[in-house]
């Protein structure tokens, strides 16, 4: 089968694994891995992988292991394992009892919903996603991966690279995904075979390449034993590289790599005036008379005081005097902090507007093309009247045309004249008032929005802006109709 490839101008892939040959692009992981960035920052991960991969299996070693797991709930699990006789030594548990809480999902030993865990270790704290690993449930991976700093794909050893590990991989892809680890499960079950490993790590070489990302690390691991989840295994010793845990500790998150990286961007989430209406015991009411500041969260970059920045809508420049978080007055702040910034004109500005550094406010769009994840069984049509939340604004809009749907085996866009659940396609909207977003490809954050019905206020998709699409698939524009 030839598969088609995004369009995209990202350097070569890498993967990077250890103790294997791969590809002439293959590096020691060790080597590849920054271990100088801050350990205490909080790192958001998804799971995913097909079905019976042992996602949920991996998920719950990695939180036995890393003991963070409570004792009560330890021995429940233990209880309902020894209940259902779960093979393997006496007193062993169920690992995938830790995170499968729906009762459908124990009984038939599948993920359903996306479970999030949180932990910490001694050097960074985890918000963790389980994603599903059933077609039916893309959707939901969608959404554990869409905020993710790092996905980890599970690849059965014994069963090599599938389809849903391509359309999972994909999706990771669409997303720009900084960070993809490939565990390689179930490794124990092969006698911890060398030559197994790598011929995985090969077929992940080349799908990499396939898809645009551009690197993968692949870790040899056993979920049910507990080989490189949290500590590197004496049964892997032709391995070199972390466990999945190590990695996890030392990968650099997304709001540092943006901060690095990215202009400055702050939606305006509420002004701050209280004109001296403020408690005795709080502050000087009259200290407090004239304060105007504006209040969010800075998705990407730095502030400082003294900084020049445009504001969204008008694009009038000013300067900031000022930076608040809570009652401490700061000199700068960057992502991911919620500050209340002080600027020096009086601006008509409210929720929804976007301070951004000066000359790097995108020119404001009405006309978007965006590659779309449908999350609701309401399938998206031409002439769909909908609404768009990009950042802190809402809009009413428009669905102009459906331009296709992504065939996930081949990513390649086939015709389509409307999107259904957990389909990905390519949609042009038309906006009812102008928004300053982004090429997802250039600003993920801004270049990220919601589609959402008008009605019942139900999430429609998720999108991300993209560049026009050159297919002719497109369907004819209409302008009546809803999204029933």
């Amino acid at each position: 089968m030839t598969h088609a490839t995004l369009p995209d101008d990202r350097p070569t892939p890498r993967v990077l694994t250890s103790g294997a040959s791969v590809n002439d692009g293959s590096v020691s992981l060790g080597a590849g891995v920054n271990t100088r960035r801050n350990e205490s920052t909080l790192f958001r991960f998804a799971t995913a992988g097909s079905v019976d991969d042992g996602k949920s299996t991996l998920v719950g070693r990695l939180l036995h292991d890393s003991k963070a797991i409570l004792a009560d709930q330890l021995e429940s699990v233990a209880r309902t394992s020894a209940e259902r006789g779960f093979g393997g030594e006496p007193g062993a548990i169920d690992f995938a009892l830790l995170t499968d809480g729906l009762r459908a999902e124990r009984e038939q030993g599948i993920t359903i919903d996306v479970a999030y865990r949180y932990f910490s270790t001694g050097r960074r704290s985890f918000i963790l996603a389980d994603c599903p690993g059933h077609v039916q449930y893309t959707r939901n991976m969608v959404t554990g991966a869409a905020t993710a700093d790092a996905v980890v794909v599970l690849v059965d050893a014994r069963k090599g690279v599938l389809e849903q590990t391509r359309r999972h991989l994909a999706v990771v892809q669409l997303l720009r995904v900084p960070h993809v680890v490939v565990a390689v499960n179930k490794i124990d079950l092969l006698g911890y075979d060398e030559a197994a490993f790598a011929a995985v790590a090969t077929d992940v070489s080349a799908l990499v390449r396939d898809l645009g990302l551009p690197e993968a690390h692949v870790i040899p691991v056993s979920a049910l034993a507990g080989d490189n989840v949290v500590e590197r295994s004496a049964n892997t010793p032709w391995y070199e590289g972390p466990a999945l845990l190590e990695l996890l500790e030392t990968l650099p998150p997304l709001d540092e790599l943006e901060s690095d990286l990215e202009a400055l961007r702050m939606p305006v989430q509420l002004v701050i005036r209280p004109q001296g209406a403020l408690a005795h015991d709080v502050a000087d009411p009259v200290s407090y008379r004239d304060h105007r500041a504006f209040a969010g969260r800075i998705t990407s970059g730095t502030v400082r005081v003294g900084d020049e920045v445009q504001v969204f809508p008008g694009g009038a420049t000013t300067t900031v005097v000022g930076i608040d978080a809570g009652p401490v007055a700061l000199e700068a702040a960057s992502a991911p902090q919620s500050v209340a910034l002080r600027l020096a004109d009086e601006l008509d500005a409210a929720r929804g507007a976007v301070i951004a550094a000066s000359g790097s406010l995108p020119a404001a769009r009405s006309e978007l093309d965006a590659a779309v994840f449908q999350l609701d069984p309401r399938p998206l049509v031409p002439g769909a009247r909908v609404l768009v939340k990009s950042g802190t604004s809402t809009v009413q809009a428009l669905v102009t045309a459906v331009h296709g749907r992504r065939d996930l085996a081949t990513l390649a866009l086939e015709p389509a004249d409307r999107l259904d659940v957990n389909d990905i396609g390519q949609v042009a909207l038309r906006l009812a008032a102008e928004l300053p977003v982004e090429p997802y490809a250039e600003h993920r954050r801004a270049g990220a929005f919601l589609v959402i019905h008008p009605q019942d206020g139900a999430t429609l998709a998720a999108a991300i802006v993209s560049g026009p699409t050159s297919t002719t698939a497109s369907t004819a524009t209409t302008t009546e109709g809803a999204a029933a």
